[in-house]
């Protein structure tokens, strides 16, 4: 990609880069190879991946069965889980454009562009993230003199974004501008399943904890990880490379998704959320704030050996990134 000398674009690609290259053991977030810095511009080999779920849901207008979305879950709250304990890290931007998948059924959770640091187990910026799967706490928060939100800020993103794969539709419909999503999320009561016995009754309770309204009776990643509905899909296999294989052959004959960038303000009026990352046309998918900016360079990861990345003096990282801001 080329370097623009945007201040916010270059944060956001160390901060997305500095993730990913201390995340190499966590089998849930996409991989970073390495990077290459020049001066007008930064290559980025990261590991390959199929799609995201926001380009899948378009091109297959299907819903998402149950042990499929059990398995995003599971991978998800551990992604999320391990930024959190391992670097005290909040993504602030869960949505199904950030889930990415393979044609091996792996489920990876991408782009820590505006992954944001705790302090004391909390953070601070407002504006970081989509509206459209933002927590009420963040939009509304109870103390405006001090607005503090969490990780379970992160747990609603999570919750309504499942919920949108359950049903094949963003939850909150027929809103035609960013406010009018605001407004329904922090008026509205919170989205949940049908109780008509499509879903299990660990799925419904799953959304429900998930989308509680009052952020303190929202559950954390480690209550959260103990969920009847993640164990569950945690014990049970499932053929996610099967499913998807027939949901894309299925739909084989549509044409692909049109490529835009990651950071594409949302269009409510059609899908009251934002527009998912760049992909190929064999609709390909790295790490959604780094394939947006231009011409990242994706590798199948079964044919590079990522450990010479890995072993770099951390210190030797740091410097590097910083040269990014220069």
């Amino acid at each position: 990609m080329r370097r623009s000398g945007d201040d916010d674009e270059t944060k956001r690609i160390v901060m997305d880069l500095g993730v990913l290259l201390k995340c190499g053991q966590c089998k849930f977030i996409v991989q970073c190879y390495g990077y290459l810095i020049k001066d007008a511009e930064v290559l980025i080999c990261m590991e390959l991946m199929a799609t995201c779920f926001d380009k899948l849901l378009k091109r297959t207008k299907e819903k998402v069965p149950e042990e499929i979305i059990g398995k995003i879950a599971v991978a998800t709250v551990k992604a999320l889980s391990y930024v959190k304990d391992n670097h005290d890290i909040i993504h602030r931007d869960v949505k199904p454009s950030n889930i990415l998948i393979n044609e091996r059924g792996d489920v990876k959770l991408c782009d820590f562009g505006i992954a944001g640091r705790l302090v004391e187990s909390q953070a601070k910026s407002r504006q970081a993230g989509c509206a459209a799967y933002m927590a009420p706490e963040r939009i509304d928060p109870p103390d405006p003199q001090k607005p503090l939100y969490d990780i379970r800020a992160d747990v609603w993103s999570l919750g309504i974004t499942l919920v949108e794969m359950a049903l094949g539709r963003f939850p909150y419909q027929n809103c035609k501008t960013d406010f009018e999503v605001l407004s329904r999320i922090v008026q509205d009561p919170p989205p949940s399943l049908p109780s008509d016995g499509e879903f299990s009754a660990e799925f419904c309770d799953f959304i429900v904890v998930c989308l509680s309204k009052d952020y303190k009776k929202r559950p954390k990643y480690k209550k959260l990880l103990e969920h009847a509905f993640i164990k569950k899909y945690d014990a049970t296999d499932v053929d996610v490379a099967a499913w998807y294989a027939s949901v894309t052959n299925r739909n084989s004959t549509q044409p692909a998704a049109t490529s835009v960038a990651a950071n594409t303000p949302p269009t409510p009026a059609t899908s009251g959320k934002t527009p998912s990352s760049q992909t190929s046309s064999m609709d390909t998918a790295a790490s959604s704030s780094l394939s947006s900016h231009s011409d990242t360079r994706n590798v199948d990861d079964s044919s590079l050996d990522s450990s010479p990345f890995q072993q770099q003096n951390r210190n030797e990282l740091e410097t590097n990134l910083q040269q990014l801001c220069l």
